[in-house]
């Protein structure tokens, strides 16, 4: 009996395994997607705007928001995240003249930042990466924002953040934050949900660095990560808040949002997760405040141990963290709201119909066994989608 040609390579035939890294993320390695990438300006950085924002102080202001298009971030070149897509905005043939050139365009665009006291400079990657910036535009950034008395935010994987980089950094300019992306204060999380590609020992040890420097500290914490129900990711963002705030100037804490090509999109279109709900994000919050605010104060307040702030990315939409559909922008204004005020106050009055299928769904995942979690479809007919291939 003849057998047809195989797809995969089976073990024991002698040839070398597919790796799932390739298979997952082959969308960004097709013809379309690698078109896609060199149709980018080199010259012009992916975005840049400005929203309110909040001095190391608390004094309320504005941030530009500069988000370069570079080569990517090198984790993504051996392997990557499960849920990140920012290989979508860059380009492998980025050089220095071209990131300069980026960023003379993100200054004579706000007149050198003159009406914004603080700049977030985002490369899809690691700013303080010397595989991934060339150490020469690091300095320009640094230096820039130090000579134009603006504070600064940038991002950054653990491993960076040695005691020799932040020592050269912070010689250049001692008014910056550093934004790690630890997403979960759980190595088993990190590894099989988030495949992060550290511990949380990497980032205990660069907490440990930047407190040398007196660098503030800004915590990225995921949201439902893939693999994961409501009633766990609830429970573990309660969790990984607490263990972190004391060691955290501010957290930021990001729901699910599917962005293309990403294993967690290829997870969403065949119905195996569904983008949390806005109501984890208004419990989570109450949960955590006397965390955040142990006298029961707002921001600002005497008793702060650090900020929290929620900014819900694609909020309301299918694929963000949404509810019904009718209630969806009351409930994001809240939560952006809270991340501003620190008062659970701004929760006052928020009801719908749908929050009862919420606390239905949480019960129920807290009663069975579901580690993948029973969530549904909240929008759209479901007739049509069982008719959809």
């Amino acid at each position: 009996m003849m057998s047809g040609p195989k797809s995969l390579t089976l073990v024991g035939e002698g040839k070398k395994g597919a790796r799932i890294h390739d298979l997952v993320k082959a969308p960004a390695n097709t013809p379309w997607a690698r078109a896609r990438q060199q149709s980018w300006d080199a010259n012009e950085p992916a975005t840049v705007y400005y929203t309110p924002e909040t001095l190391a102080d608390g004094t309320p202001c504005s941030a530009v928001t500069v988000i370069l298009r570079t080569k990517g971030c090198h984790w993504w070149w051996s392997s990557g995240c499960t849920f990140c897509g920012y290989f979508n905005d860059t380009r492998d043939d980025v050089t220095n003249e071209d990131l300069h050139a980026q960023w003379a365009y993100a200054k004579e665009k706000y007149d050198d930042f003159k009406d914004h006291a603080m700049v977030k400079v985002y490369t899809s990657g690691s700013l303080l990466e010397d595989r991934e910036i060339p150490v020469e535009f690091q300095e320009t950034v640094l230096r820039d924002c130090h000579d134009l008395g603006k504070e600064l935010i940038v991002e950054s994987r653990c491993e960076q953040l040695t005691e020799e980089k932040l020592a050269w950094a912070s010689k250049i300019n001692q008014s910056f934050a550093v934004a790690v992306g630890l997403e979960a204060y759980d190595d088993e999380v990190l590894r099989f949900h988030v495949n992060k590609g550290f511990t949380t020992k990497s980032w205990d040890r660069a907490v440990e660095n930047l407190k040398k420097f007196n660098i503030r500290i800004k915590t990225y914490l995921m949201f439902k990560p893939p693999f994961m129900s409501e009633a766990d990711a609830l429970n573990h963002g309660v969790k990984w808040i607490e263990d972190v705030a004391e060691r955290s100037d501010e957290i930021s804490v990001n729901p699910m949002n599917i962005q293309r090509g990403t294993i967690i999109d290829r997870l969403h279109r065949n119905n195996e997760y569904r983008p949390p709900w806005l109501w984890s994000l208004v419990e989570m919050i109450r949960r955590v405040h006397p965390t955040i605010h142990p006298n029961g104060g707002k921001n600002g307040d005497a008793d702060q141990v650090c900020r929290l702030i929620i900014h819900p990315t694609a909020g309301g939409r299918v694929r963000g963290a949404h509810n019904c559909g009718s209630c969806d922008s009351a409930v994001v204004a809240a939560i952006e709201r809270y991340a501003v005020s620190g008062e659970l106050e701004e929760f006052e009055g928020l009801s719908c119909e749908c929050e009862a299928a919420w606390k239905e769904e949480i019960l129920l995942e807290q009663a069975l066994p579901v580690p993948l979690g029973i969530s549904k479809h909240r929008r759209g007919n479901l007739l049509n989608r069982l008719r959809s291939p």
